[in-house]
């Protein structure tokens, strides 16, 4: 299990985003350069956790429950092979291009050592939005992103530290749940019914999703 390239964004003015300062940060590229991770504070004020990396909306993207995002290069992969088309590391937005995790799999609260550096927790998987869809171009392409529930993992960051392209990934901790990031984004997006049992990740889960999940428990004891 290894980091195969850590992705950075620069900000990029575009017509297609809803955000209000007109730019993106989500055409992101491998670098060779080690790079400093941390958190990067509460949503709507804290950006990315990789120094250096751009994100441009911090009303729906950023924050401590998104510091960090990681896909998988095999689902790259297979996505490659469905769509036809080269997918580069770095192309579905994505911080970190993994080898060998099972990165939608991963448990909410699940912890990563990476090489020497940083610890990052599982949160929750992407929800895809417009951006993602323009930036790609590829016709309905938030339903079939959804459909798959394939959506990587957002991890909040425990413990800083520098990671750069080739670090070894350690799973240092697995709760005892069935909570995956792909469990809290169905629950999230397409079957709302599963979120009641996204409450089992506890506080590891995306504020969000868990403000949800209750809401959802009260209403059906109701």
């Amino acid at each position: 299990m290894k980091i195969l390239t850590v992705n950075v964004g620069r900000p990029k003015a575009v017509t297609y985003t809803d955000a209000p300062s007109g730019m993106t940060g989500i055409d992101k590229r491998p670098t060779d350069a080690a790079v400093w991770v941390a958190d990067p504070g509460p949503r709507g004020v804290g950006a990315s956790g990789l120094a250096g990396d751009a994100v441009c909306d911090l009303r729906f993207h950023g924050g401590t429950h998104q510091a960090v995002y990681a896909f998988a290069r095999e689902d790259l992969d297979q996505w490659e092979a469905e769509l036809g088309r080269p997918l580069s590391n770095g192309v579905f937005g994505e911080n970190l291009t993994t080898s060998g995790i099972e990165v939608s799999g991963a448990l909410i609260g699940e912890r990563w050592r990476i090489g020497t550096g940083p610890v990052l927790e599982v949160a929750s998987g992407r929800v895809p939005c417009r951006t993602f869809a323009d930036w790609l171009g590829e016709k309905g392409w938030v339903r079939r992103f959804t459909r798959r529930a394939g959506a990587g993992a957002y991890l909040r960051v425990i413990e800083p530290g520098e990671i750069r392209a080739g670090d070894p990934v350690e799973i240092v901790h697995r709760p005892d749940h069935e909570v995956t990031a792909s469990f809290a984004f169905r629950a999230h997006t397409l079957e709302r019914e599963l979120l009641p049992r996204t409450l089992a990740a506890g506080d590891a889960l995306d504020p969000g999703i868990r403000e949800a999940a209750l809401k959802y428990a009260a209403r059906s004891a109701s």
